[in-house]
């Protein structure tokens, strides 16, 4: 099971190379930081394609959380349903 190497944003622009080496190898997967912040992970691409409908959901879970916080903050900005629908199906966040 690989490891978690976490690395700085600057650090990583630098070790680019190896942290795909590393990556590549199975070795550890790397979350990559911004002011000591998680941005992104380097996984191998194989693990990605495994995720990806996965990761498809969660992303639109993500983005109806928002709209439906937004709403919650002002109500008096609802919009209609065929609208939203329209617009996620316009991002490819919807199937037709």
């Amino acid at each position: 099971m690989p490891t978690l190497t976490s690395i700085n944003s600057r650090r990583a622009r630098e070790k680019f190379r190896d942290l795909l080496d590393m990556v590549y190898a199975g070795d550890s997967d790397v979350q990559i930081e911004r002011h000591g912040k998680p941005v992104a992970v380097m996984i191998p691409v194989e693990d990605y394609r495994a995720l990806e409908d996965v990761l498809e959901d969660l992303r639109t879970s993500r983005i109806a959380e928002a709209i439906y916080e937004d709403w919650l903050a002002n109500r008096s900005s609802s919009v209609p349903y065929s609208e939203v629908r329209s617009s996620l199906v316009e991002k490819s966040l919807l199937s037709k």
